[in-house]
């Protein structure tokens, strides 16, 4: 068979540079692929109308703030017990009268006040078990209820 000439190929040869140019057409066909993608994505976003936000303004407090008369109680590692870092008693003591002493006279003062009177008991991790529990024991003397426990956590601030 015989192939017409306006139909034969051209014979290319091995040095003839290939290169056809920039291709605009796969290109516009990928960005409408994109673009059919993002819009077919945002016929399915469902726009939050239920939520009434309020945006922050200045509060105002219907009532008055009454915070406690805090004091703090320390036991220290060689047995001395501190209230708002002052000694109170020898180390030796375990009645600690001189606390239970502070303690009523700052209780006293609170329930004149008419605020709410708490205590924090802290023990530094080497103090003797017994001088916490005769901390305690003065704390109980003086008839105080509303204690809170703090822990040293051996983290520097």
């Amino acid at each position: 068979m015989v192939i017409p000439p306006h139909l034969r190929r051209p014979h290319v040869l091995a040095d003839d540079n290939p290169d056809i140019g920039f291709q605009i057409a796969p290109m516009i066909d990928v960005v409408f692929v994109v673009l059919v993608f993002f819009m077919s994505q945002t016929l399915s976003i469902k726009v939050e109308q239920a939520l009434s936000t309020t945006l922050p303004g200045t509060a105002v407090a219907s009532a008055s703030i009454d915070f406690p008369d805090e004091q703090f109680i320390m036991v220290a590692a060689d047995g001395q017990v501190l209230i708002n870092d002052d000694p109170c008693g020898a180390p030796g003591d375990t009645a600690l009268p001189e606390l239970v002493g502070r303690l009523k006279r700052l209780k006293a003062n609170a329930d004149a006040s008419k605020t709410t009177f708490l205590v924090t008991l802290q023990s530094e991790p080497e103090a003797p078990y017994y001088r916490t529990v005769d901390a305690m024991n003065a704390l109980a003397a003086a008839s105080i209820t509303n204690v809170t426990f703090a822990v040293d956590d051996g983290v520097d601030p």
